[in-house]
């Protein structure tokens, strides 16, 4: 199915025990957000059991339909029409309480830029500047409950990697304020650029805006389950009942050195008739696109002639938008396209502190081997702000590094 703030939280929730649910649910109710009670319950959909996040709103918990209901004003469930009111809560964008509950939960940029990305979307829509956006999703209390709740939960859980499967948008129309608009909603179509997705067989809105931005702000990939170890499945219930389960699921597992693998799409082209600098530029925006991999290999073509040799590593449900990429970049009129397996070393960052300033470490390890390698980037930042070379500055990390 699709996903929206309270069901992200109810799954994330569903990974704790049960004295770590109950110590949760006690602090999100004490920090300090007028008239909100929240609490977690059982709740099955088609036999699977789940927890079903409630936030109460001066004792009302409201959820919105879809056209063929009546307007409301709430994202909870998938049940939500976009009332795009303006309702002016806080400076700009943000709610007045979102600095006093980022604070008290020790999280205050994530929570900040998950707002920040509900209203570059909502600002793009109505053609308008950040400042002047204030609409439902970034202005309700339950809203900030639901992405201060996330957040919090994926921060206790300190998860290395998160991978992100299809998104069930659903389809149909929803009524708001505007008028009457089509399924996903105009944010949230927005921010699912580059997301995949998928319209499913029912109707109604299934991903809101809230939910987009939240797997939009964690996801490191957008794919299918990998390889791992299972440690723990949760469920966070919707409202709504369908002939599917409304649930969204949340698997926790770990990586061993005999799964660090998958398989890949290994995208190939050849091109004669392009400058390196263009070259350079494509791998780039490749690169930042997120392509597992891109580089080029010098070749020789037919008659003779000195080309290159694009390689783009990709998941399998990426493969289209790659393809795509490579033709919009480049000057190939064809791409090669076959499966592979890719064998990596677990991996992982860590920032060191210098008197310098902070370098961050990138390790890997897996397969008898463990390496580690201070990010380039960083010491020469440090070079450059202490008039230094790079090599001196390396020099100092490791000093301080191997002490």
């Amino acid at each position: 199915m699709g996903a929206a703030g309270d069901m992200l939280a109810g799954a994330l929730v569903s990974l704790l025990s049960k004295e770590e649910q109950e110590s949760f649910i006690k602090m999100i109710n004490n920090i300090g957000v007028d008239g909100v009670k929240v609490s977690i319950s059982d709740d099955a959909k088609c036999g699977i059991v789940g927890k079903h996040f409630k936030v109460e709103i001066d004792g009302v918990e409201e959820h919105s339909h879809d056209v063929h209901e009546h307007e409301h004003h709430h994202e909870h469930g998938q049940e939500h029409g976009h009332h795009h009111e303006h309702h002016h809560h806080g400076t700009g964008p943000f709610p007045k309480e979102l600095e006093a509950v980022a604070e008290k939960l020790d999280c205050p940029n994530d929570i900040q830029k998950v707002y920040e990305l509900l209203a570059e979307a909502e600002a793009k829509v109505h053609g308008k500047d950040i400042s002047e956006i204030h609409f439902h999703e970034v202005g309700m209390k339950d809203a900030l409950i639901d992405i201060a709740s996330v957040v919090y939960l994926m921060n206790k859980l300190k998860v290395d990697k998160v991978v992100v499967s299809p998104v069930n948008v659903g389809f149909g129309k929803v009524k708001c304020a505007h008028g009457i608009l089509p399924v996903p909603a105009p944010a949230t179509a927005e921010l699912v650029k580059g997301i995949p997705t998928y319209a499913g067989r029912f109707e109604g809105e299934l991903l809101t805006p809230t939910g987009a931005a939240l797997l939009k702000y964690y996801a490191d990939e957008f794919s299918y389950q990998p390889l791992m170890n299972v440690i723990k499945c949760g469920y966070g219930t919707g409202n709504k009942n369908f002939e599917s389960a409304n649930v969204v699921k949340a698997v926790l597992g770990e990586v061993t050195d005999e799964l660090i693998s998958e398989n890949v799409i290994e995208l190939n082209c050849n091109v004669d008739d392009m400058s390196a600098e263009d070259m350079a530029y494509a791998t780039k925006a490749l690169i930042e696109n997120g392509a597992k991999d891109a580089f080029v290999t010098p070749v020789i073509m037919k008659k003779g002639r000195s080309g290159m040799l694009l390689t783009v590593l990709c998941s399998a449900i990426d493969k289209e938008r790659f393809v795509s990429l490579i033709f919009k970049h480049t000057s190939t009129i064809g791409i090669r396209v076959k499966e592979t397996e890719r064998i990596i070393l677990n991996r992982h960052e860590e920032t060191v502190h210098t008197k310098l300033g902070d370098v961050r470490v990138k390790y890997s390890e897996g397969y008898g081997v463990k390496r580690e390698k201070p990010e380039f980037e960083d010491l020469r930042k440090l070079a450059e702000e202490n008039n230094i070379s790079v090599a001196e500055a390396r020099k100092i990390f490791y000093d301080i590094y191997k002490a």
